[in-house]
């Protein structure tokens, strides 16, 4: 296992936004911890390059040059181009070691799968996944498969890759939530909306379910935007699962033959790194 991690994504908060660094700073040294055998390495920054296989000039050039917040949701704060720039780079990074052979996580802010080609929201400034996706249909890989078991709905990264035949996206989130959409599949875009409340053992079959048809899509690679939301204890959802439910998504991913890299969307816990150990360890049991 890789772990794409770099401190200074940890300088950016504002009081009493539901997005706090510390729940990262104690994700890492838990990890470090009890897994030491695992690698660490600093991401260098998305380029333009990059980014512009999913967003627009003008996105860019905004989040560049921001002179207010993009949104309640998403403060502008300062250095955050710099900060989004190193959290899609890592997912790319991490794709480009899932191809090579190596299990690897993106445990980096700010998340990225609410980021729409034109629009900064929900958190989100550029769409990690997405820009990682796009990057390696360029370089390796021919059939992507994305699945986000975030407890909200990928919006941003279903924009971007909707109609693309080579890429397959599968969403698993509440409904009705934040942002609101992911209430019906089209395409090549698979939406498993759950109401809130949903027993736990409900939300695991339709997860399943989801996983399973995506592998059926006989992807090169699997991207992963992993969110831990809808945990029963997270402040922003009411859904229900439960560490070990976690862990066995971690399982499923150890039980396939195909590259996969993982990227951290949300998870506003407290319980967030053990969460996060949970899920990483079934992918490595």
């Amino acid at each position: 296992m890789t772990i794409f991690y770099d401190p200074s994504c940890l300088e950016y908060s504002s009081p009493g936004h539901p997005e706090r660094p510390e729940r990262i700073a104690q994700s890492a040294p838990l990890l470090q911890d009890r897994h030491p055998d695992w690698q660490w390495r600093r991401p260098t920054a998305a380029t333009n390059t990059h980014l512009l296989r999913a967003h627009s000039h003008g996105h860019i050039e905004r989040v560049a040059n921001a002179s207010e917040n993009f949104d309640l949701d998403t403060p502008l704060y300062p250095n955050i181009e710099a900060h989004a720039r190193r959290s899609a780079g890592a997912v790319i990074e991490a794709t480009g070691s899932a191809l090579r052979g190596e299990a690897a996580f993106s445990l980096m802010r700010p998340p990225g799968h609410h980021a729409t080609r034109d629009r900064a929201m929900g958190f989100c400034y550029f769409s990690n996944v997405a820009v990682a996706a796009l990057d390696a249909l360029e370089n390796k890989a021919e059939r992507i498969a994305i699945w986000d078991f975030d407890g909200h709905h990928g919006n941003g990264t279903e924009a971007i890759v909707a109609n693309n035949e080579r890429i397959r996206f599968a969403s698993i989130h509440q409904f009705p939530a934040y942002p609101g959409t992911g209430a019906k599949s089209f395409g090549n875009i698979d939406n498993y909306p759950v109401a809130p409340y949903t027993p736990r053992e409900t939300i695991l079959e339709i997860a399943q379910r989801s996983f399973e048809k995506l592998i059926g899509f006989e992807p090169d690679l699997l991207l992963v935007s992993a969110g831990f939301d809808a945990y029963a204890r997270d402040p922003l959802l009411q859904l229900t699962l439960e560490r070990e439910d976690f862990a066995m998504f971690g399982e499923w991913l150890s039980q396939i033959d195909i590259p996969i890299a993982v990227a951290l969307e949300g998870g506003y816990s407290n319980d967030l790194p053990e969460l996060i150990d949970a899920f990483l360890t079934g992918w490595q049991s």
